[in-house]
């Protein structure tokens, strides 16, 4: 069992590292008052799943889930 923790323990630290640097390389969310106006629908806009910010925040959840996930594994006493 105490493979399992180190190796549980190594991927923890790798995915704190990832999240780390995909949150830092996703741009602002400052819409200014384009928000207010509704004149931020652009065609990048309404496609952003598609581009690289909307994988960012994809990768962010996931990252997100795992890192919840293994911390509440690694708390375990087994």
């Amino acid at each position: 069992m105490e493979i399992l923790r180190i190796i549980l323990t190594v991927v923890f630290i790798i995915d704190c590292i990832a999240l780390s640097v995909v949150v830092l390389m996703q741009e602002g969310k400052q819409q200014g008052l384009g928000a207010l106006t509704g004149t931020t629908d652009t065609y990048w806009g309404k496609n952003k799943g598609r581009s690289v910010e909307g994988g960012l925040e994809k990768a962010t959840i996931v990252l997100g889930f795992l890192f919840f996930i293994l911390a509440l594994v690694l708390n375990l006493d087994f």
